[in-house]
């Protein structure tokens, strides 16, 4: 007999506006959008008071404050959410025995097995308080037998809630919802279910699964599986490789600035793009290099979460002017991205427009079919970076 799944999701709540409510507790209880210029920037995180009135994350920030013409909006700092976030890592890495980090708020925990010793909710409503407590920022779990359930659950009891859908309970749950509370699910496919009548789960539930494959495809049963509670994915751990790195060694030793700059900027665009492809995030930035007698140095610093060349560049950039005394000739460069997660590219929406968002999945939708580097920075052009070696100590 398999055993029973205890799959817990954990949401912090609001991250954003949560962490600078920390620091500024005159926001409490207003309506506060954490979000870049007026002009051209989006949201990236917004208090439910803001939410009332419509907005929402990946809006453009102009709209938003029509909508909610009293916010207050805030430009957030990267550093303050990226060490939230560690912290609250932390906390979980401590305490459970498997989780999946898969973005900078939000991890799944595995209790399965545990429950022949320990109430399995009682002990993830322990792990919630001893967030809260040591944090001091709002957080929500859900508890099923999956993860898709699991992630259901957590949105119904936020703001700051908990909620165990017991084993046998799925198909309750899930009926009375609205389609568009399945995760993942698209404006075009809601739109297209809505057409033959389809609103709720619980018409999903019911409806047959040759037909949905007929519309949807392959997708059409996947559709039907999330509907009726069944979701066997498993909780991946943090992150299977933990760094990303590429070097150069130049055929003469070189000491001009530019020329440094400009291979560290076309090896950055690879990693960060590569990071994109296989949806992780690095929170550790490093160079290394290696002057003409063979001496090397490595300079590395945290940063949050993210996978944008645009937060990358100037940092590998800074790092270079620490460590290279420019007096000597260098032979050998390099970078690594590393203390890697998945997730998807979300940290550095209150810095970005929709231009920007836009530019970097059309990149990468590019280099992708094309190879690397087919577009790229014009500072990159010079450097072809595809037959870089690993990045080795020596």
């Amino acid at each position: 007999m398999e055993a029973k799944r205890y799959i817990v999701h954990i949401d912090l709540d609001s991250f954003f506006v949560s962490v600078e409510r920390k620091f500024h507790p005159e926001l409490i209880g207003k309506p506060v959008i954490i979000g870049g210029s007026p002009e051209r920037g989006v949201v990236a995180s917004c208090s439910y008071e803001a939410r009332a009135f419509g907005v929402h994350s990946a809006m453009p920030t102009k709209k938003a404050l029509q909508l909610c013409p009293h916010a207050i909006l805030i430009r957030g700092s990267h550093g303050r959410y990226g060490e939230a976030s560690r912290e609250v890592t932390q906390i979980i890495h401590d305490t459970v025995p498997l989780y999946q980090k898969t973005s900078v708020d939000e991890f799944y925990i595995d209790y399965t097995g545990m429950d022949r010793f320990y109430d399995c909710y009682h002990e993830a409503s322990k792990l919630r308080q001893k967030i809260i407590k040591e944090t001091g920022l709002p957080i929500s779990f859900g508890m099923a037998s999956g993860k898709t359930i699991a992630k259901m659950a957590t949105n119904q009891a936020k703001p700051n809630g908990q909620m165990f859908v017991k084993h046998g309970d799925e198909l309750k749950f899930l009926a009375p919802l609205n389609i568009g509370k399945i995760p993942g699910l698209g404006e075009s496919t809601r739109s297209k279910l809505y057409q033959y009548g389809i609103e709720k789960i619980g018409d999903l539930q019911r409806t047959n699964i040759r037909f949905l494959e007929t519309v949807f495809g392959k997708y059409g049963h996947s559709l039907w599986e999330k509907a009726n509670g069944i979701d066997h994915s498993e909780i991946v751990p943090h992150s299977d490789r933990k760094s990303i790195s590429t070097e150069h060694t130049f055929h003469t030793n070189v000491s001009d600035p530019r020329t440094l700059e400009t291979t560290l900027v076309s090896m950055t665009e690879e990693l960060s793009s590569k990071l994109r492809r296989e949806n992780k995030l690095s929170s550790c930035l490093a160079i290394k290099i290696r002057y003409g007698n063979f001496e090397t140095h490595t300079q590395q610093q945290k940063i949050a979460l993210t996978a944008a060349e645009h937060i990358l560049i100037p940092g590998v950039k800074n790092l270079l002017k620490i460590a290279w005394d420019q007096h000597r000739p260098i032979r050998l460069i390099g970078v690594r991205l590393s203390d890697l997660c998945t997730g998807s590219y979300q940290i550095n929406l209150f810095e970005d427009n929709e231009e920007r968002i836009k530019l970097y999945q059309a990149m990468d939708q590019i280099n992708f079919k094309f190879g690397d580097k087919t577009v790229c920075r014009a500072a990159g052009m010079e450097i072809g970076t595809r037959n870089f070696n690993p990045f080795m100590r020596g």
